[in-house]
């Protein structure tokens, strides 16, 4: 068989810890995943990753995989004589040869790491990661979202094909940036009467043109005119669930924050996270001749001075 190194497909050392696996796998998912990738070989190096993360997040798999050592990428190679002895069988087909095998399903038959186990014994399916990605609306509503996967399964000779599946998924409401779903039952098939595996998905939540998501709070800019932050001013601002007034005091300065309660993302408990309105001092850069006649007025008139902190500020 042909030796593929884990540890150099998704660029991490050899001492990696099991956080930094998992880490590595999420940026490498959202970076290569055919749906959202531009990348030219993003779906060949979406199903590296995938198979490499398949093996090294298991600790028995990984043990298993670092006693075979290192060698060149690609080189053919033969495992010790005895190196599959009482593993589990159903991956290597009957009496398979180690040539005939490919690594990934030299790995995906792997269960329990050296303890034996009955061949006639129930296995437990094989559990599948995927990110997926969605808009803030969806997080916002919630959704039902159409995936179609290609995950690897036994077939009933114990060889791992390919299958496609096609799944309606629920997006619960609220759902942030990051989150890890766990769809039951949903994975591969057992074997042997074994329950399914289970799928998880991995979210992201794509950038919005006017809202910004942290957790389940939302933030956004709002631009305002520089006598409406001098004198005060009731404002129109968005909120996902509609517009609302928002009454801006006098005296506003840029990036002062205002929170409206209750109009972020829903939370697990069932409340809302808030959403926080940023000041901007926009200004006009077209005036007419009475528009520009009242600013040199003003500016004649005023004695505000907004460098005073900076006077004698020399080094």
């Amino acid at each position: 068989m042909k030796y593929k190194d884990y540890y150099a497909i998704m660029g991490l050392e050899r001492t990696a810890s099991p956080e930094d696996i998992k880490k590595t796998y999420r940026k490498l998912a959202r970076k290569f995943h055919p749906d959202v990738s531009k990348e030219a070989n993003a779906e060949e190096r979406f199903k590296e990753v995938q198979e490499a993360y398949e093996t090294l997040k298991d600790p028995e798999k990984r043990a298993a995989y670092d006693q075979l050592g290192r060698h060149p990428e690609g080189q053919e190679f033969r495992p010790p004589p005895d190196w599959g002895a009482g593993f589990a069988p159903g991956g290597f087909g009957q009496g398979a040869p180690f040539e005939d095998i490919d690594l990934a399903d030299l790995f995906a038959g792997l269960r329990g790491g050296h303890r034996a186990r009955s061949p006639n014994g129930p296995i437990p399916g094989q559990d599948f990661e995927a990110g997926v990605r969605i808009t803030l609306e969806q997080a916002y509503r919630g959704a039902e979202i159409d995936l179609d996967l290609a995950a690897p399964e036994m077939d009933d000779n114990g060889f791992l094909r390919r299958v496609p599946h096609h799944l309606k998924v629920r997006i619960p409401k609220g759902v942030a940036d990051g989150t890890k779903l766990r769809v039951p039952g949903k994975g591969g098939k057992g074997i042997n009467g074994g329950r399914a595996g289970d799928l998880y998905l991995d979210i992201e939540v794509a950038e919005h043109a006017v809202f910004r998501a942290d957790g389940q709070d939302l933030y956004l800019d709002l631009p305002l005119a520089p006598w409406e932050a001098a004198l005060g001013a009731s404002v129109e601002v968005p909120t996902p669930a509609g517009r609302i007034s928002l009454k801006v005091p006098a005296g506003t300065r840029a990036g002062q924050q205002f929170r409206v309660a209750g109009r972020g993302m829903a939370r697990p408990d069932g409340k809302a996270g808030d959403l926080y309105a940023i000041a901007h001092i926009a200004v006009p850069t077209v005036l007419n001749e009475r528009q520009r006649a009242l600013m040199k007025e003003l500016a004649e008139s005023s004695t505000f001075n907004p460098r005073a902190h900076l006077e004698g500020s020399v080094l």
